[in-house]
């Protein structure tokens, strides 16, 4: 199975005013396959939102390296490495929050197209077409954020996320702050879109009973290291870290 993003030895320090330098992502080495999901799970602090910064090139590297298709992003000019960044994309928690309020989904939706050039009628009907993938109206780019629901609204977030066709999506506890029935709807669309564009996924979670119902692997984090990685079957039914078991223990 060929690897999309490779992570070795990964390790990020803040500072910290007056104290010693803090260690969010400590010696972290994991891969990410060709169409497969990933989960990094976690509680809050464990680094799973740091490392996906460090994938997305928001924050740099202490020490360590990420390939992804084989290119050392860390050791790239910035100019180079966007190209690569162009192929992540991030879905984010609170959908709501980020789009721009006073702007219509639809705007939200196309900004990315916008930035590489397309024309307006070109805009509108691939805004149409992402809003029909990922099982919304249409209609609803002309809907403001705050006037759809968090389900709705997560779905638009999705599709933006698609415009510029990336190959790998991160997903940071983009269904956390979802009711569990609209969670398992988001949960489908995600697998649903995995499958037909290819994607490759990243998603990062505090929920055990969620990521077995599809994800792939698990890698489990605790204060920035990884205390067990394998399939999810293998970690809930036979945990060999006392962090892992105290979060299969909290889902039984």
């Amino acid at each position: 199975m060929k690897d999309i993003i490779t992570v070795n030895n990964l390790t990020k320090y803040f500072k910290a005013y007056g104290k010693a330098d803090t260690a969010a992502v400590n010696n972290v080495s994991f891969t990410l396959h060709e169409g497969e999901t990933l989960a990094l799970v976690g509680e809050s602090g464990s680094g799973k939102s740091t490392i996906a910064r460090l994938l997305t090139g928001l924050i740099k590297a202490t020490d360590g390296n990420i390939r992804i298709y084989d290119k050392d992003i860390c050791k790239m000019k910035r100019n180079k490495a966007l190209e690569l960044y162009g192929q992540i994309q991030m879905v984010f928690q609170n959908p709501a929050e980020s789009f721009n309020p006073r702007k219509t989904l639809g705007y939200g939706i196309g900004e990315p197209l916008r930035n590489r050039g397309y024309n307006s009628a070109a805009i509108a009907n691939k805004v149409a077409e992402l809003l029909e993938m990922c099982g919304l109206p249409a209609e609803l780019a002309f809907k403001y954020p705050h006037q759809v629901s968090g389900g709705q609204c997560q779905r638009a977030a999705i599709a933006r996320a698609l415009a510029v066709e990336p190959k790998i999506l991160i997903c940071d506890e983009a269904t956390s702050s979802l009711d569990v029935t609209v969670q398992k709807q988001i949960i489908e669309l995600l697998d649903k879109l995995r499958k037909s564009k290819n994607l490759s996924i990243i998603f990062i979670c505090h929920n055990l009973a969620l990521v077995q119902q599809f994800c792939n692997r698990v890698v489990v984090l605790y204060d920035g290291q990884i205390v067990e990685q394998g399939t999810p079957d293998e970690i809930i039914n036979n945990p060999q870290a006392e962090y892992t078991k105290l979060l299969v223990d909290s889902i039984l």
